[in-house]
C-alpha cells in the first residue's frame, strides 16, 4: 500500500518538475533572436529549375527534354521539365475537350 502511495507522489512531483521546466525555461534562458538575411543567388544558379518554372516557359522545357534524350542534360531539371510538359499538354487537352 505505502509503495503505490510512494509511485503516485514520485510521478506527481516528476509531472510537476517537468511542467516548472517547461514554464520557466524561457525566464531563465531566453532565447536569442537573431536575423539571418537571405542569401543572394547568382544569375547562373545551380538549384535544378521547378516544374512552376517549365510549365511558365514551355519552350525551354521542350528543349531541357531533348537534352535529357541527348544525355547532355541530367538530374532533377528532366523529371521538372517532363512533369511541366505533362501538366500544358493536360491543360491543352482539357480545353480542346471543354471548347475554351
Amino acid at each position: 500500500m505505502t509503495q503505490g502511495k510512494t509511485i503516485v507522489i514520485v510521478l506527481v512531483l516528476l509531472a510537476i518538475g517537468f511542467g516548472a521546466g517547461f514554464v520557466l525555461r524561457p525566464v531563465l534562458a531566453p532565447v536569442e533572436v537573431t536575423t539571418v538575411e537571405p542569401p543572394v543567388h547568382s544569375a547562373q544558379s545551380s538549384d535544378a529549375r521547378g516544374v512552376q518554372y517549365f510549365v511558365a516557359n514551355a519552350e525551354e522545357a521542350r528543349q531541357v527534354i531533348q537534352g535529357c534524350r541527348d544525355g547532355s542534360v541530367r538530374g532533377a531539371e528532366c523529371a521538372s521539365a517532363e512533369e511541366a510538359i505533362i501538366k500544358i499538354e493536360a491543360d491543352e487537352r482539357r480545353r480542346r475537350f471543354l471548347g475554351d
